[in-house]
């Protein structure tokens, strides 16, 4: 995670962001330590990466590489205004013994369009990762690599528009099959017949962009409506408010990247 120190909305690169209506950093810095404290309070252990002035997305930290089995995939981000943060990232796994990393070729914006099951990794395509950071990913991570085409500018990135529940499993995810093209919500059902369907209103709430822990499910505490379908699956689901960090156009989930392995 990356503490909003310095977070702000002075361009738009995404529907969310106005830069005329202005960020309450104190607010956006208590919603962010909200949800870092939760996630201490739940047993996780919380690594932060240093943030840099000029750098106001950096508190977006899912964005910034996806790791799997102890191997970093890199980012490469669309827009120039973030371009530079995928170096601060690399050079954070670095000094912390990482080994096997790989610097991308291709445009892919990590865990906002990478989203990993036991087996399988989910990749978003249509608004920021490009269709051939798809087969760059799954020739690195050595898993299958199924792709999915956004077609709602709202949902500009996987994680706005799915969230994978238990990733020791390759069937619990949840997610708005309208963010989707036709032929994607098709491979969906077919791979996910008993996932969880957001309605529109929690999908506008940001309420898939949720980390689970596999028991625990932190969300947006406006997504109402996936609370009990959640606690019918056997997950505790935990609201939080994270309103001024969703002026940036993100939540729970873009605030945190997992470290697996």
């Amino acid at each position: 995670m990356c503490p909003p120190t310095h977070f702000k909305v002075t361009y738009s690169i995404n529907p969310w962001m106005d830069p005329g209506k202005p960020v309450d950093l104190p607010l956006a810095l208590a919603q962010w330590e909200d949800l870092r404290d939760r996630y201490r309070a739940l047993g996780h252990t919380v690594e932060e990466l240093q943030p840099h002035p000029e750098l106001p997305d950096m508190v977006f930290a899912a964005n910034g590489a996806t790791v799997v089995d102890g191997r970093v995939l890199g980012a490469r981000f669309a827009y120039p205004e973030r371009t530079a943060e995928a170096a601060a990232h690399l050079e954070w796994f670095r000094a912390r013994g990482y080994r096997d990393i790989h610097e991308p070729e291709h445009i892919n914006e990590g865990e906002g369009d990478f989203a990993v099951t036991a087996s399988w990794v989910l990749a978003g395509r249509g608004f920021r990762s490009s269709p051939l950071s798809h087969p760059e990913a799954q020739e690195f991570f050595g898993r299958p690599v199924i792709g999915l085409d956004l077609v709602n500018p709202r949902y500009y990135h996987l994680d706005t528009a799915l969230c994978v529940l238990d990733d020791t499993t390759d069937s619990e995810v949840m997610y708005y099959p309208e963010a989707f093209s036709p032929g994607s919500q098709a491979v969906l059902a077919r791979l996910f017949p008993d996932a969880i369907i957001a309605q529109e209103a929690d999908a506008e709430a940001f309420g898939l962009n949720a980390v689970s822990d596999g028991r625990n499910v932190l969300l947006p505490q406006a997504a109402v409506g996936l609370f009990e379908p959640l606690r019918q699956r056997g997950y505790e689901p935990i609201g939080l408010d994270l309103s001024e960090l969703l002026k940036g156009g993100g939540s729970v989930k873009c605030c945190t990247q997992e470290l697996r392995g």
